[in-house]
């Protein structure tokens, strides 16, 4: 328990710099650990997210709301990964 919440907080501290790819391998590291903390899923959702890596968001988000079928996080989330999905499409079809 005192490593996931070292390395979910240092996460949280890679986020804070901007350091999304960090902080993703980070949250990745939590779940090894620990795979139903929904927080470090919607965290490394937002990582994805901010790096551009729509469907991997998408799949975070979709994990989570198959425990937490409320979650307002995931929910959020998945809506800006299916957004993003959707304007890369169009952005492809362009080319």
């Amino acid at each position: 328990i005192e490593k996931f919440k070292r390395l979910k907080n240092e996460g949280n501290d890679f986020v804070k710099m901007g350091e999304y790819e960090e902080a993703a391998n980070k949250y990745s590291e939590c779940m090894k650990l620990n795979t139903e903390e929904c927080t470090v899923y919607t965290n490394r959702a937002l990582c994805y997210l901010k790096l551009y890596k729509y469907e991997e968001a998408k799949q975070d988000c979709d994990h989570v709301l198959q425990i937490e079928d409320s979650n307002v996080k995931a929910f959020y989330r998945r809506a800006l990964a299916y957004k993003g999905l959707q304007v890369r499409k169009k952005n492809m079809a362009g080319i």
